[in-house]
């Protein structure tokens, strides 16, 4: 399983907007095939959000990249002053996991 982290740093005064921006996504990465999930992160204490994505493989992902379902969902980017840097791109692959029952 691959796990895709991007950490994007949101101006302070954005965070609402920037909340309000996933609640109403179209949902297209969700029937990708090899998708498996989707979780966004809100900080806590400092910077910055984490939105995840979980694959079945690298592949799935690289072909979610590259297909027109991944250029819809990112035709409509949100405004320059919303974020506070630039957004951090990290995979990872899940080679340990544990679950409480």
């Amino acid at each position: 399983m691959i796990v895709v982290a991007n950490r994007i740093s949101i101006a302070k005064g954005h965070e609402a907007s920037f909340e309000e921006r996933f609640r109403g996504r179209a949902g297209l990465v969700d029937q990708s095939p090899g998708f498996i999930r989707n979780e966004v992160l809100r900080p806590i204490r400092g910077q910055p959000y984490i939105v995840k994505t979980y694959w079945k493989d690298l592949q799935s992902f690289e072909a979610w990249t590259k297909s027109e379902s991944f250029h819809k969902a990112h035709a409509d980017p949100p405004p320059a002053e919303m974020f506070a840097g630039p957004n951090v791109l990290e995979i990872h692959e899940v080679f340990e996991t544990t679950e409480t029952g």
